[in-house]
């Protein structure tokens, strides 16, 4: 017996009022969501001062972010097709890929869950982690937000903006509450990571929206060398937006002494809060896009692609004038934070940039611009891994790599635009 996801009459494509709505919602939930999540760094930074502990909890978080880069591909890929299958009705094809994930996630957790045990310590000696029991927490969070990001896609890919929004703050008042009380108790970095996860039970609200989603379907499965080729595509760009946005914090765990570490997690924390607090605009515009990849729909996409540049210069030039009272505000306003947030911010611009262009790129299925990020990606961090083994060597490298790494996409994207190329392509 089958469900629906499907009212039963649906728009073939949001309209444009509709599109911005989403996006200013949806942005404006984000940037409440991001205070939260500043005032938890604020805590946790005041809870984790004696330990010492603090740069240590966000390379952990930034290692999950590393683990976790598998199934942020398959994410991108649902998501893709759950939106095509929406916008076109195909009911029977989007039941089928639903039941898929399901299935594959319970295999995963499973077998990630004996694996993590197996490989714990190996991975704690390799990223320099010095108790297994972080490790493990880490990888325990990670096979929990599988789970997030399959609820995320199917929010994303049905255009659910308003309740990805309420999720969204949920999760940041459950990881207040229980990271509040865990440092409290354990002011050690895993009680950080475990507040992450605790953060993720916020998804299993949509059982009650949607209780469908817990039983089983039937579907005609959409599994064919289609979605594999735009999977491979999809990896190539969320590998590449990894190592544009957090592959410097790596670096940085693997050269830098624990006080240069924490001075620059905190500069880095601010910086890469840029591209996120205005990342909910690309959400939408990567769902918009992937439903309706036409010429017709390109000019209300190009405004959310303007209205999202506009907000991440703005808070480019917010957060260089207000550094030194955002670093006060997590109990890090030290001189040597202070002087890391003008390369790292002028990075994160372009940083931001390039993610826009990857990921309209991606829904376009312009597969060689898309190539092109991810292996873009991929030399901005070999290069800063082999160049930045200072913090002074680092910065100057980060801003001018991620700048020619963007006139190098632009062209190229500038180029498939004008073409006309934004018909879906059957690869």
């Amino acid at each position: 017996m089958t469900f629906s996801l499907f009212p039963h009459r649906r728009p073939d494509r949001i309209s444009g009022a509709r599109l911005f709505q989403s996006g200013i919602i949806l942005s404006a939930v984000s940037l409440l969501v991001g205070i939260g999540n500043y005032t938890f760094q604020a805590i946790i930074s005041r809870r984790l001062q004696q330990t010492g502990e603090y740069g240590m909890a966000n390379s952990a978080l930034s290692f999950m972010g590393l683990l976790g880069l598998p199934m942020a591909i398959a994410t991108t890929a649902v998501t893709h097709y759950i939106a095509r299958f929406n916008v076109k009705g195909d009911e029977e094809r989007l039941e089928g890929l639903l039941a898929g994930c399901r299935k594959i996630l319970f295999r995963v957790t499973w077998i990630g869950s004996v694996l993590a045990v197996l490989v714990v310590k190996p991975l704690s000696d390799v990223f320099h982690f010095p108790r297994a029991s972080l490790m493990l927490a880490a990888l325990g969070c990670v096979l929990a937000g599988f789970w997030g990001l399959y609820a995320t896609a199917l929010c994303q890919g049905l255009a659910w903006f308003k309740r990805l929004a309420l999720i969204g703050l949920m999760a940041m008042g459950l990881r207040l509450i229980f990271g509040g009380f865990a440092t409290a108790i354990f002011p050690t970095a895993e009680a950080v990571v475990l507040a992450s996860g605790v953060a993720l039970l916020a998804n299993l609200i949509l059982l009650f929206w949607r209780r469908e989603l817990s039983r089983p379907a039937q579907g005609v499965s959409p599994w064919n060398r289609d979605f594999v080729l735009f999977l491979t595509v999809a990896a190539a760009c969320i590998g590449g937006g990894y190592c544009f946005t957090q592959g410097d914090l790596l670096v940085a765990q693997r050269y830098f002494p624990g006080s240069n570490l924490d001075a620059y997690s905190a500069a880095g924390l601010l910086a890469r809060a840029l591209p996120m607090t205005v990342a909910p605009l690309l959400t939408v515009l990567f769902t918009h896009r992937s439903g309706a990849p036409t010429q017709d729909s390109a000019e209300e996409q190009l405004k959310l692609l303007g209205l999202y540049t506009v907000g991440l210069i703005s808070g480019a030039i917010s957060l260089f004038l207000l550094r030194a009272f955002c670093l006060r505000l997590i109990a890090r306003n030290t001189p040597e934070a202070a002087a890391m947030i003008a390369p790292l911010v002028i990075t994160m611009v372009w940083v931001g940039l390039l993610q826009a262009l990857a990921m309209w790129a991606l829904a376009s299925r312009w597969l060689k611009v898309a190539l092109l990020y991810g292996g873009l990606g991929c030399a901005y961090w070999l290069i800063l891994l082999g160049l930045g083994k200072t913090p002074a060597n680092l910065l100057r490298l980060m801003p001018v790599a991620a700048g020619v790494a963007f006139a190098i996409l632009f062209l190229f994207w500038l180029f498939a635009l004008r073409q006309g190329d934004a018909r879906p392509r059957n690869f």
